[in-house]
């Protein structure tokens, strides 16, 4: 009698490898349809599905049973289809949703951008500016509105879920002002403001993007008198003064960036300041496939790289802070406490 063991070979697995756009295209297909939308809390055939976001049942059939085979959507003994954990991530309305993540890493740029791996591993830049020729921001506001787009509610979702759980892991008792450095919106500074209602804190990004900073800090928001929006480039100045400093996913561009942020804020900040870095890591971390995926794709279009701990606190203790501890926030960020050393 045949037996087959539950673990791929070697080559199914590698052939499964070699496909995985195929499951990378289907995941956005299916996002960019509203199928998880569409599918309710009951099993329903293709041909509902299909009425529902206006596709041929035959080729949604064929997509749903791809996606089926990696656990997102479920096909069951009567062929209709019902929704996993995975599909259900997928829905628009869903706490911690990833259907605009889904679409971000999966939007057209990066296609073309993907088959030149081998040139940028070889040049170590990005491959971005040959490709379009410009850089990667400019292309996004310029030439791909729809992509910029997708990119901002991307990175909404995810600095709001992550939000949450900073604000659950840092203790603040003591801190009376904290300042958001490089901190987009602000959903980080204002999930603390809510939690400690004696804090008061600063923004501080880009012109135009704290030009829609959270609603919540804004005037006429609810925490907006214990909230300061500062316009600004932190690689250039950081004219904020707080009791603790967080940087959050800004330390990735490229090495420049990463060693200018940082002696500004240490620059910037009294001695004793304390000052949190929370970043992905490419090690020492459950995610790190996602990480590490994330890592190439920095290399492709910006010629930045996430961190592993000993780059990480390389650059920090470089930077002259004192590094004292390593937190896990969530199975994809780690938060690394630090100070600024005393006069």
């Amino acid at each position: 009698m045949t037996t087959v063991s539950p673990t791929p070979q070697p080559a199914m697995r590698l052939r499964e490898l070699v496909f995985g756009a195929a499951c990378a295209a289907a995941v956005r297909a299916a996002a960019r349809l509203g199928v998880a939308d569409a599918l309710g809390e009951q099993p329903t055939t293709v041909e509902e599905l299909a009425a529902s976001v206006g596709t041929e049942p035959r080729p949604l059939q064929r997509l749903l049973r791809a996606l089926a085979c990696y656990g997102v959507f479920q096909e069951t003994e009567d062929g209709t289809f019902a929704h996993t954990e995975m599909s259900r991530l997928l829905r628009e309305d869903t706490p911690n949703s990833l259907r605009y993540i889904s679409l971000w890493c999966t939007e057209p740029w990066t296609w073309q951008a993907w088959p030149r791996l081998d040139d940028a591993v070889r040049s170590g830049r990005n491959v971005f500016d040959d490709l379009y020729g410009k850089g990667f921001f400019d292309y996004l506001h310029e030439d791909a509105h729809d992509s910029a787009r997708v990119f901002d509610r991307a990175m909404t979702t995810s600095s709001k879920q992550s939000a949450r759980d900073i604000a659950e892991l840092l203790d603040l008792t003591g801190v009376s002002s904290v300042a958001d450095i490089g901190g987009g919106q602000g959903h980080v500074l204002a999930g603390l403001l809510e939690k400690y209602p004696t804090l008061r804190g600063t923004l501080l990004d880009l012109p135009s993007v704290v030009a829609n900073a959270d609603p919540r800090l804004r005037d006429g928001g609810p925490l907006a008198e214990r909230a300061r929006i500062v316009p600004g480039d932190c690689r250039e100045d950081i004219p904020v003064q707080a009791d603790l400093y967080i940087i959050k996913n800004i330390l990735e561009w490229d090495d420049d960036s990463t060693r200018r942020t940082l002696r500004k804020v240490v620059e910037a900040a009294r001695p004793g300041a304390r000052v949190v870095v929370i970043e992905n890591l490419v090690d020492d971390s459950p995610s790190m496939k996602f990480t590490t995926a994330m890592d190439l794709m920095l290399l492709l279009n910006v010629g930045g790289a996430k961190h592993s701990k000993e780059s990480l606190v390389r650059h920090m203790s470089e930077a002259g802070l004192l590094v004292h501890d390593i937190l896990v926030v969530n199975p994809y960020l780690h938060a690394f406490e630090c100070t600024v050393p005393a006069e």
